[in-house]
């Protein structure tokens, strides 16, 4: 219990004091009012309702408004949160959703109690898609009935902050925009569940069980809005298929998508154009006007777009393309707001360990006089080729280069260091995984690093929506339905986006992608007293997770038919997550009888996604969540982030009663981290996004030896680890210095958050 303070923290003054209320008119100040918002606000909280008033007694003054006392009270409880307290935040929380509420009830007249009133007039307005309108003014009002405000109480002020300013629509409340998403994503439903499926995914949303996407829970609601969030095309070496690439990126990321580009089949600096010999300037001025074109469409001003860039490690352009974005070098062919990606074969990799030479080959030529083209093959396919490339140099070839492997790699680790990135994507890895080899290939990955699949360019580009499970939210016996839910709302939004272009659609429908993520990790091991150590629990949690949403994929195969390319497909031959043989989840399963039933049920009955589980990064998502970011450690337990009305304090839910059980990531191993992603990534079939952060403070890693420093070779060592292990692709490097976190690149806010 808090101790009762002697003194009444308000001015005594208090009855003469004027204030300006919402709607401009004037009142006296009511200090009973203040005492009822502040008392509401610590309900259930460990935070003292008085220690709050007292922090407001100096700001209190004739002609203050009252959203001026609410923003004081906000920012006393900010200022009181600390590691020790740190339900302040939440404190703050309530009071700004407060704030949201009264400036709704003044704009308005109302606030939660007219659900269909809502609804009807903002379809008049234009700001609700007229899709809503499926469902009868009784259904409205039923569903309206399932609104329970108490859950917009449960946001800390970061996530409340995010969600009101990026999310909501104006005049609209949390519960309204969160039951909207989820009667529109019931829909496609038959009409006698659809208020089944409606109330069942507002619930899994609400208790924030389920986190949408960054353009589900933006662009749903309004009307022709694109709901995906990742896609990646691909550039065919000719002036048309380029420029169809860049028009289709700023479609993109008009809609608020992430791009992913492959650039691998356009011809290298100094080859030939129009029969010219030395002629091309090579990828980085296609890749500038993709820069150009990142910064032109902002996504409705409201960012950059976001573009990543990848380019096979065997292209002649490769040493310029690492360039691009450090500052030496000519300035005119830099590209700062791309973000590159190295797309990297197992022959290399082996090349690498082994200190071999590489060589560096013009695409055009090697297509012109071998009829080879290098960009489309991988495994075996690509060192067949490849070795004949190479045994062809002398005697075919004019353009190539031949550099030391491993000078190449320390090429790409020198540019992280620098800059964050190249994000490495390692090509076999992802292809082998791919269970639609019998359509084609993936050329690289998207902007997050999670999602891919086939892309033929000017055909199919790689479209992908997604979701998450708040692993901080769901307890075990939850984990069968969350997981049914997960995947039936994406499947919904398929059939509910509106793609920006043609080769989007086609792979929309063909192979009916999707990614369920996860986050909160940290805040699940935390509440089991458990750690990153424990890889046996995370195995077991991640099959299950693996093991439900596909077996949901099944169940709506048989409700709904397969995806119309599971036909010879990896899951059509009885191979399951990450076109991997039964007798892998024979031998390794906790329980494999399960993954036999299944793989027998969908070669009967098919599966309805081709991709099913992808973990995103989550950033921004993950603070409207209240949980940690993706399925890594948390950088730090409790730190405060700069944002536009000052500092704001970030933790995790967790951090009071399990403080020792958040390991912070800046000074864990970072093999144990690639460890842990490996773990998981059997059970997950696209991706993960995995970035590193290495602390290069001394006696870090070494606590025996306080002068010890990380050195390169230590991280060298590391990201040949991640390979080896069988990780796909690895997205930022960080480092830590001086006690600082030196952060490289922008969080992904374009795609999943």
């Amino acid at each position: 219990m808090h101790p009762t303070l002697e003194v009444n923290p308000l001015p005594a003054n208090a009855a003469k004091i004027t204030v300006v209320r919402r709607d401009g008119s004037l009142a006296p100040l009511d200090v009973t009012k203040i005492r009822k918002v502040v008392k509401w606000a610590c309900e259930g909280l460990d935070a003292n309702p008085i220690t709050l008033e007292a922090g407001l007694t100096t700001r209190l003054r004739t002609g203050v408004t009252t959203r001026e006392i609410q923003e004081n009270l906000i920012n006393c409880a900010l200022e009181m949160c600390s590691p020790a307290e740190p339900d302040w935040r939440y404190v703050a929380g309530r009071l700004h959703i407060w704030s949201l509420w009264k400036d709704t009830l003044v704009s308005r007249g109302y606030q939660y109690g007219d659900y269909p009133r809502t609804v009807f007039a903002k379809v008049q307005a234009g700001q609700y898609d007229p899709r809503i309108l499926t469902y009868t003014l009784d259904e409205l009002q039923e569903a309206g009935s399932w609104i329970n405000a108490d859950w917009d109480m449960d946001y800390d002020y970061a996530g409340a902050v995010l969600l009101t300013k990026r999310y909501l629509i104006p005049n609209e409340l949390p519960q309204e925009a969160l039951l909207t998403c989820a009667l529109l994503l019931a829909v496609p439903e038959a009409p006698e569940n659809r208020l089944k499926w409606a109330k069942r995914f507002y619930e899994a949303i609400a208790k924030r069980k389920i986190s949408l996407a960054t353009p589900i829970l933006a662009n749903l609601r309004v009307p022709n809005g694109s709901l995906s969030s990742c896609f990646i095309a691909a550039m065919d070496d000719n002036l048309e298929s380029i420029f169809e690439t860049i028009t289709d990126t700023a479609r993109i990321s008009k809609n608020g998508g992430g791009v992913g580009v492959n650039v691998s089949r356009i011809r290298a600096t100094g080859s030939w154009v129009m029969g010219k010999a030395n002629a091309s300037g090579g990828v980085i001025p296609w890749i500038k006007l993709l820069n150009d074109t990142a910064i032109a469409v902002n996504q409705g001003g409201r960012r950059a777009g976001a573009v990543t860039v990848s380019l096979d490690v065997w292209h002649l352009d490769i040493p310029e393309f690492l360039e691009c974005q450090t500052e030496n070098g000519d300035q005119r062919r830099k590209a700062y707001d791309i973000f590159p990606q190295f797309v990297i074969s197992d022959e290399f990799m082996r090349r690498v360990v082994n200190a071999e030479t590489w060589t560096l080959v013009d695409p055009y030529e090697v297509r012109q006089k071998l009829g080879i083209e290098l960009a489309e093959l991988w495994g075996e396919a690509f060192e067949e080729a490849y070795r004949t490339i190479e045994a062809s140099l002398e005697k075919e070839l004019t353009l190539y280069k031949q550099i030391d492997a491993r000078d190449l790699f320390k090429h790409v680790m020198r540019t992280q260091v620098e800059t964050g990135m190249p994000y490495l994507w390692f090509k076999d890895t992802a292809n082998r995984a791919n269970p639609n080899q019998h359509e084609g290939y993936i050329p690289g990955g998207n902007l997050c690093q999670e999602s891919w699949s086939n892309v033929k360019p000017g055909q199919e580009a790689h479209t992908c929506n997604l979701d998450s499970l708040n692993l901080a939210n769901i307890d075990n016996d939850e984990l069968p339905e969350i997981c049914e839910i997960a995947v039936r709302i994406l499947d919904n939004t398929i059939e509910l986006t509106h793609v920006p272009f043609e080769a989007s659609n086609v792979h929309n429908n063909k192979y009916r992608t999707i990614g369920v993520g996860a986050m909160g990790l940290a805040d699940w091991l935390a509440k089991r007293c458990s750690s990153y150590n424990d890889l046996t629990s995370i195995d077991r949690l991640f099959e299950e997770i693996g093991y439900y949403c596909t077996r949901a994929s099944m169940e709506l195969a048989k409700e709904r038919s397969p995806y119309p390319a599971f036909a010879g497909s990896e899951w059509s031959k009885g191979h399951l997550i990450g076109a991997k043989p039964l007798s892998w989840f024979e031998e390794n399963a906790k329980e494999p009888q399960r993954w036999v039933e299944l793989s027998r049920d969908i070669q009967k009955y098919g599966i309805r996604n081709s991709h099913i589980t992808a973990i995103a990064p989550n950033t921004s998502s993950s603070l409207v969540q209240g949980c940690t970011a993706s399925v890594l450690p948390t950088y730090s337990r409790f730190f405060y982030d700069k944002w536009a009305k000052g500092t704001v304090p970030i933790a995790p839910p967790y951090i009071k009663e399990r403080f020792w059980y958040y390991p912070e990531n800046k000074s864990i191993d970072q093999r144990q981290i690639v460890r842990v992603i490996t773990t998981m990534q059997q059970w997950i079939d696209t991706g993960i996004s995995m970035e590193l952060i290495f602390n290069l403070n001394a006696g870090v890693y070494f606590p025996d030896e306080p002068d010890r420093c990380i050195k390169a070779k230590d991280i060298f060592e590391t990201l040949v680890l991640a390979w080896e292990l069988g990780c796909k692709a690895i997205y930022y490097i960080r480092t830590v210095q001086k006690d600082n976190f030196k952060e490289f690149g922008d969080d992904c806010v374009a795609c999943a958050n």
